[in-house]
């Protein structure tokens, strides 16, 4: 049975600059629809400490999702004859938002919108959606290694792009956490034991289908019925915090793994913190204590969270040297996790090439 390797990467980081004090004269409102007392420094101060993120990237009116996700797939592409692609799978959640009207438009597909862009004219590149929260590029990843092992699939095109910018409410301070951005990666079979070992998905919605959900702004006053997206913080990072540990260790039992093993977890960039307290759980699991200090690539201090584009755009960036102190080597083994809006879960064991 074939393994699946990432032979190529691709991202697109927006070029407007959204620094922490940008936000100091908006208007902050809890969720009772009352203005908060607090001081906007005092607010921002605080979002920083908790999540790390000092500024974040927004996309220019020009450019939607479909647009950035087809620029990261350009990058990831480059070399190869398109037209091979058997799928192109994108991950998003709220499809074009345009800058000019707030209403998410997903018709057609921004699947079909990135193949209509690269000017692939094969039929048989069967294009199309995964929305699954901030797991979404790395479900559509999962996916492609299905089709793969299968035998149905020899190139799959995988991307993840998000606009957060336009669905965050300004009055609501979690807004601060969320950015634009996409990432790519071209998937291709080996004969060889690397790449992608395993994986394991979770889902929960008994209790917990609504902590991330579309909702009124903060303003009782504003924007009539627009919605936006709303979350409920800390009870995700108490999810996150109890689950997210277990899919790992669950991931690597089933590829024969353990975490001493482990060269980098390349994590969902939500909210570093909470990401650290993840990695710690992790360790504790395997009764380790001392984690190794690079073990765990962040980007999120000047990307911000932009939802399923954090891990293919942190991987790119890597591969590319852009990030500090970070390289991957072949034979290095990689755990990819992320969490979000489901709730959903996932996590895969990756070996480099």
């Amino acid at each position: 049975m074939p393994h699946s390797i990432i032979t190529g990467t691709g991202s697109y980081i927006p070029t407007r600059r959204v620094a922490n004090n940008d936000f100091l004269n908006h208007e902050f409102y809890g969720p009772d629809g009352k203005k908060l007392i607090r001081p906007n420094p005092e607010i921002v101060a605080k979002l920083q400490e908790i999540t790390c993120i000092e500024e974040r990237r927004y996309v220019t009116d020009d450019l939607n999702t479909s647009d950035i996700a087809f620029l990261a797939a350009e990058k990831a592409l480059e070399g190869v004859d398109r037209e091979t692609l058997d799928y192109l799978i994108v991950g998003h959640n709220f499809g074009d938002v345009r800058a000019d009207n707030p209403q998410g438009d997903q018709v057609p597909s921004i699947a079909a919108r990135v193949k209509h862009k690269l000017r692939i004219k094969n039929p048989y590149t069967v294009a199309y959606d995964v929305p699954f929260g901030c797991p979404g590029w790395l479900h559509a990843l999962i996916l492609a290694d299905h089709y793969i092992k299968s035998g149905g699939a020899k190139k799959i095109l995988v991307v993840g792009a998000e606009t957060l910018s336009r669905v965050s409410d300004p009055h609501d301070m979690d807004s601060m956490i969320y950015s634009d951005g996409a990432g790519a990666a071209l998937v291709e079979p080996t004969d060889r034991e690397v790449g992608i070992l395993s994986h394991v998905t979770r889902s929960d919605t008994l209790e917990e289908a609504y902590l991330l959900w579309y909702g009124p702004s903060n303003h009782p006053s504003a924007y009539g019925n627009r919605i936006f997206i709303k979350m409920h913080g800390h009870e995700i990072y108490k999810y996150a915090l109890k689950h997210v540990p277990e899919v790992v260790q669950r991931c690597l039992d089933q590829a024969g793994l353990t975490l001493t093993q482990v060269n980098k977890v390349l994590i969902h960039q939500a909210n570093q913190k909470m990401d650290e307290a993840i990695l710690k759980r992790l360790f504790k699991l395997y009764a380790i204590q001392d984690i190794p200090a690079d073990i765990m690539p962040m980007t999120i201090g000047w990307l911000g969270n932009s939802s399923v584009a954090t891990l293919p755009t942190l991987l790119d960036l890597i591969l590319r040297g852009q990030v500090e102190n970070q390289r991957l080597h072949p034979a290095d083994l990689v755990v990819f996790a992320s969490v979000g809006a489901g709730m959903n879960i996932n996590a895969l064991a990756y070996r480099m090439p």
